[in-house]
């Protein structure tokens, strides 16, 4: 284990008569069991959280931006906001954008995922699909209904890795079986991120940062969840959890005395 840190952003909740700022477990185990790095939660700023987010990324080596129940308000990318593609969190919106922007700027590594992909591309200026299970031609990529957890998780269909992609050298192969569960995905993508897999019906289901100084990758479906047993997922946070090392490195080199 080494003493590197990584940052979550959390999501709100109400529960119990309390405004609360959480995060699902799985995140935070698969950073510390699976990448070997030292996670910890950032409350949703909101509106303050711009101002907040280089003083959180002085002291951290890693963001790690989580999937969530809720979805990024279209708002954020110039489409109408309606309930039927709610929930929404604008605080948890607000918190993960800056620190996705400040993160790449600052060349500090960076993986996201499921709703984090979806953040990461809006944040970079790209558009959103929602309920895609509608759309002709698209898979339902929503979770299946269960009680089991490990059924709503389940590695449910495959992915094809874009050839020349940094992906592929992480995964070393040219498909892998995922667990998608979402009805939202990337429409229009952003300027400067690059396509890295696609699922059979032409979803996009990873990216990463054009010409990013550090590493910036993002994937639609759940490493998370089977960070421990699952190979794919191993490789993805083992491979990020390097990148915060690293980064760590540099960082203590450069602190002062």
């Amino acid at each position: 284990m080494s003493g590197a840190i990584v940052v979550i952003p959390a999501d709100t909740r109400q529960l119990d008569g309390y405004d609360w700022h959480a995060s699902p477990v799985q995140y935070a185990s698969a950073a510390l069991k699976a990448a070997g790095v030292i996670p910890l939660i950032v409350p949703a700023f909101g509106s303050d959280g711009p101002d907040l987010v280089d003083t959180v990324l002085d002291r951290v080596d890693g963001v790690l931006i989580s999937g969530a129940r809720s979805n990024v308000d279209p708002a954020l990318y110039g489409a109408p906001t309606s309930a039927e593609d709610g929930p929404y969190d604008p605080d948890r919106d607000t918190t993960s954008m800056a620190l996705i922007r400040r993160s790449v700027e600052r060349a500090i590594p960076l993986l996201a995922i499921c709703r984090g992909i979806q953040e990461l591309n809006v944040a970079f200026g790209g558009t959103l699909a929602t309920e895609i299970q509608e759309q002709e031609g698209t898979s339902d990529h929503r979770r299946p209904e269960s009680d089991d957890p490990d059924v709503r998780f389940g590695l449910q269909h495959s992915v094809n890795l874009e050839p020349d992609g940094c992906l592929k050298d992480i995964l070393n192969a040219p498909s892998v079986l995922v667990n998608s569960l979402h009805r939202q995905a990337i429409g229009r993508i952003a300027p400067g991120l690059d396509i890295e897999a696609r699922a059979e019906d032409g979803i996009i289901e990873a990216v990463s940062v054009s010409k990013a100084p550090a590493f910036a990758l993002a994937v639609q479906w759940h490493p998370e969840y089977w960070a421990i047993t699952d190979d794919t997922s191993q490789r993805l946070f083992k491979a990020f959890g390097d990148a915060v090392r690293a980064y760590a490195k540099v960082r203590g080199d450069r602190a002062p005395v």
